[in-house]
């Protein structure tokens, strides 16, 4: 997989989407922000009853977790990554004093890393290619977390006729094993939240 190309294709498909919708869910592909709300709950169950916590939010894109954390009660030390220049300058417009890096070798480690949506749009990427970066960016977000990593990814078990070629979607039972034997003893699988999706919580 060339990740330049890939990357750079992505950048131009969310230059479309925020054109359309701006620094919104719209605008980074989610159907609703009360969608993505809903998957923020799931993987901040990771953190399990943790009030006060550094983070890393692997994929960004304009803030959004961080608009979330600020209607909770949690005190959180965040920091936002995102290879796309123009979601980053977004996040920093609307969040000007956190922290946003669009380089991953500029995190450091946090107690938890979570990582949602970044898996999903796989645009014209061979799936077994798709699936080897994958696998290899979960390697990454263990490495950033202390404590434990949380991700999310469309269901394979998706109805067939609603399933879109540009998309992926994950086995969770590959991927549960994978994190099992690798990562963690402690990994929960979530797959009941009323999505077509699924999101794992890996605690160390």
């Amino acid at each position: 997989m060339d990740r330049v190309a890939f990357f750079t294709q992505l950048d131009r498909h969310f230059e479309r989407t925020l054109a359309e919708h701006g620094a919104s869910a719209r605008g980074v592909d989610w159907p609703s922000a009360e969608s993505q709300s809903v998957r923020f709950e799931q993987l901040l169950k990771v953190c399990g009853d943790r009030t006060s916590f550094s983070i890393n939010d692997f994929g960004c894109g304009y803030g959004g977790l961080l608009d979330h954390l600020g209607g909770t009660a949690l005190e959180v030390d965040y920091r936002g990554f995102d290879v796309s220049e123009r979601m980053i300058a977004l996040a920093r417009e609307s969040h000007p004093g956190a922290e946003w890096v669009t380089r991953e070798g500029d995190l450091r480690a946090a107690d938890v890393t979570v990582a949602s949506g970044v898996f999903n749009l796989k645009l014209d990427v061979r799936e077994d290619k798709w699936r080897d970066y994958v696998v290899e960016t979960l390697g990454a977000l263990d490495r950033l977390s202390v404590v434990g990593f949380a991700f999310n990814m469309l269901t394979a078990y998706s109805d067939p006729p609603l399933m879109r070629p540009d998309l992926y979607y994950g086995d969770p039972c590959f991927f549960f094993d994978l994190c099992k034997r690798r990562y963690a003893k402690d990994v929960a699988l979530l797959h009941d939240y009323g999505l077509y999706e699924w999101t794992l919580l890996v605690r160390k």
